[in-house]
């Protein structure tokens, strides 16, 4: 059984306050959350745990998130030494990309295409963490996730995605994965 790992991470401080999103990896992790088909299950990493997170992405045999290549990974190389772009790796907002000449950001996808919204947003997850609360963080990471296994099965086994353009029409997009 081919062994995918969904995966998402947040972080300790914004872009604003690392000097942009091109010092992603200044961001720091708070906690990273990977749900792994042949594992069937989710797994919680902290901070603290980053080489086991680094581990498991390393020993997939496909990675799926949404902006990992430009932002999760960024993030992570503060950690490791690896390239971890060089893992087998499907960015599905990459790919979404490249039939749209602008970025969707997951939450449209989730809400156009399964009919669910994300519960929080990253800025909310930083605010978390410099009050401790690292449960509402993984809670918040888990459900992200698990939107992003969703859409990907979905759009693997419907071979399209939905989206609501800025004057609330729902559109469709093919995808090939």
């Amino acid at each position: 059984m081919k062994n995918i790992v969904y995966f998402d991470l947040e972080t300790q401080k914004s872009a604003e306050e690392v000097g942009g999103w091109n010092r992603a990896g200044d961001m720091l992790m708070s906690v990273g959350v990977t749900y792994s088909t042949a594992r069937g299950g989710y797994r919680i990493y902290g901070e603290k745990q980053v080489d086991e997170l680094i581990a498991e992405l390393q020993r997939a045999d496909l990675v799926v998130g949404y902006n990992i290549a430009g932002f999760d990974y960024e993030v992570l190389h503060r950690y490791t030494a690896l390239d971890l772009r060089q893992l087998p790796t499907l960015d599905m907002m990459v790919e979404v990309q490249k039939s749209l000449p602008h970025r969707l950001s997951l939450d449209s996808i989730a809400t156009a295409t399964l009919g669910v919204e994300k519960t929080a947003e990253g800025l909310q997850a930083i605010r978390w963490f410099r009050e401790g609360k690292l449960l509402e963080i993984a809670e918040y990471c888990c459900y992200d996730v698990k939107i992003t296994r969703l859409i990907h099965e979905y759009g693997a086994a419907q071979r399209q995605l939905f989206y609501k353009n800025r004057f609330g029409a729902k559109l469709c997009v093919s995808v090939a994965w």
